[in-house]
Protein backbone atom coordinates (compact mmCIF):
# COMPACT_ATOMS: atom_id res chain seq x y z
CA UNK A 1 0.00 0.00 0.00
CA UNK A 2 1.04 3.46 -0.89
CA UNK A 3 1.57 5.43 2.30
CA UNK A 4 -0.67 8.62 2.84
CA UNK A 5 2.34 10.82 2.56
CA UNK A 6 3.36 9.43 -1.05
CA UNK A 7 0.16 10.32 -2.39
CA UNK A 8 0.39 13.15 -4.36
CA UNK A 9 -2.66 15.86 -3.35
CA UNK A 10 -3.95 19.24 -4.38
CA UNK A 11 -6.45 21.22 -2.05
CA UNK A 12 -10.05 22.33 -4.01
CA UNK A 13 -9.12 25.43 -5.24
CA UNK A 14 -5.95 24.08 -7.09
CA UNK A 15 -8.21 21.67 -8.59
CA UNK A 16 -10.30 23.60 -10.32
CA UNK A 17 -8.08 26.03 -11.29
CA UNK A 18 -6.32 23.61 -13.11
CA UNK A 19 -9.34 22.43 -14.79
CA UNK A 20 -10.82 26.04 -15.93
CA UNK A 21 -7.12 27.00 -16.81
CA UNK A 22 -7.12 23.77 -19.06
CA UNK A 23 -10.52 22.45 -20.40
CA UNK A 24 -8.60 19.89 -22.73
CA UNK A 25 -5.89 19.10 -20.21
CA UNK A 26 -6.87 17.42 -16.87
CA UNK A 27 -9.56 14.85 -16.44
CA UNK A 28 -11.57 15.48 -13.02
CA UNK A 29 -12.08 11.74 -12.25
CA UNK A 30 -15.05 10.83 -9.89
CA UNK A 31 -14.66 7.46 -7.91
CA UNK A 32 -17.51 7.81 -5.99
CA UNK A 33 -20.45 5.79 -6.35
CA UNK A 34 -23.54 6.62 -9.10
CA UNK A 35 -25.96 7.51 -7.12
CA UNK A 36 -23.50 10.16 -4.94
CA UNK A 37 -22.46 11.35 -8.23
CA UNK A 38 -26.30 11.88 -8.93
CA UNK A 39 -27.08 14.01 -6.26
CA UNK A 40 -24.22 16.42 -6.44
CA UNK A 41 -21.03 16.31 -8.96
CA UNK A 42 -18.74 18.86 -10.00
CA UNK A 43 -19.19 19.91 -13.55
CA UNK A 44 -17.22 18.13 -15.90
CA UNK A 45 -16.75 15.19 -13.80
CA UNK A 46 -16.48 12.02 -15.09
CA UNK A 47 -18.04 8.95 -13.48
CA UNK A 48 -15.57 5.78 -12.40
CA UNK A 49 -16.88 4.17 -9.45
CA UNK A 50 -14.31 2.07 -7.07
CA UNK A 51 -16.91 -0.81 -7.15
CA UNK A 52 -15.87 -1.28 -10.62
CA UNK A 53 -12.98 0.63 -10.75
CA UNK A 54 -10.30 -2.48 -11.48
CA UNK A 55 -13.04 -3.73 -14.38
CA UNK A 56 -13.03 -0.27 -15.93
CA UNK A 57 -9.14 0.67 -15.94
CA UNK A 58 -8.52 0.29 -19.08
CA UNK A 59 -10.96 2.73 -19.83
CA UNK A 60 -9.15 5.62 -18.04
CA UNK A 61 -7.18 8.09 -20.55
CA UNK A 62 -3.61 7.25 -20.57
CA UNK A 63 -2.13 10.90 -21.86
CA UNK A 64 -4.61 13.44 -20.17
CA UNK A 65 -3.46 14.06 -16.37
CA UNK A 66 -5.80 12.89 -13.78
CA UNK A 67 -7.53 14.54 -10.76
CA UNK A 68 -9.51 11.98 -8.37
CA UNK A 69 -12.26 13.02 -6.03
CA UNK A 70 -14.42 11.09 -4.21
CA UNK A 71 -16.46 12.41 -1.35
CA UNK A 72 -14.21 13.27 1.77
CA UNK A 73 -10.65 11.88 0.05
CA UNK A 74 -10.44 8.74 1.32
CA UNK A 75 -11.30 6.57 -2.01
CA UNK A 76 -9.66 9.04 -4.01
CA UNK A 77 -6.33 8.62 -2.14
CA UNK A 78 -6.62 4.84 -2.60
CA UNK A 79 -7.51 5.08 -6.04
CA UNK A 80 -4.76 7.49 -6.63
CA UNK A 81 -2.14 5.22 -4.79
CA UNK A 82 -3.12 2.66 -7.24
CA UNK A 83 -2.68 3.99 -10.14
CA UNK A 84 1.21 5.90 -8.70
CA UNK A 85 1.68 2.09 -7.91
CA UNK A 86 0.92 1.43 -11.68
CA UNK A 87 3.52 3.66 -12.99
CA UNK A 88 0.98 6.74 -13.46
CA UNK A 89 2.83 10.04 -12.56
CA UNK A 90 0.39 12.29 -13.16
CA UNK A 91 -2.14 11.61 -11.14
CA UNK A 92 -3.36 13.60 -7.96
CA UNK A 93 -5.89 13.28 -5.03
CA UNK A 94 -8.48 16.15 -4.14
CA UNK A 95 -8.14 16.51 -0.85
CA UNK A 96 -11.43 17.04 1.11
CA UNK A 97 -13.26 15.73 -1.86
CA UNK A 98 -16.69 17.02 -2.79
CA UNK A 99 -17.55 17.66 0.75
CA UNK A 100 -14.44 20.46 0.73
CA UNK A 101 -15.64 21.77 -3.00
CA UNK A 102 -18.92 22.65 -1.79
CA UNK A 103 -17.43 24.14 1.42
CA UNK A 104 -15.32 25.83 -0.85
CA UNK A 105 -18.39 27.42 -2.92
CA UNK A 106 -17.03 26.36 -5.91
CA UNK A 107 -19.31 25.43 -9.19
CA UNK A 108 -21.09 22.10 -8.67
CA UNK A 109 -24.57 20.53 -10.51
CA UNK A 110 -26.94 18.25 -9.09
CA UNK A 111 -30.20 16.05 -9.85
CA UNK A 112 -30.26 13.85 -12.75
CA UNK A 113 -27.15 13.31 -15.18
CA UNK A 114 -27.66 14.10 -18.78
CA UNK A 115 -26.87 11.90 -21.73
CA UNK A 116 -23.39 11.89 -22.42
CA UNK A 117 -22.27 13.97 -18.60
CA UNK A 118 -20.37 12.06 -16.38
CA UNK A 119 -18.49 9.74 -19.13
CA UNK A 120 -14.74 8.78 -19.82
CA UNK A 121 -13.63 10.67 -22.87
CA UNK A 122 -11.55 8.53 -25.15
CA UNK A 123 -8.46 7.56 -24.82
Amino acid sequence: MTPPSAIPTIDVHEAERRLRDDPAGPVLLDVREANEFTEVRAPGAVLLPTSVFIARLAEIPADRPLLVVCHVGGRSAAVTGYLVRAGRTDVVNVAGGMEAWMRAGLPVRRGPVEPGEGELPAG
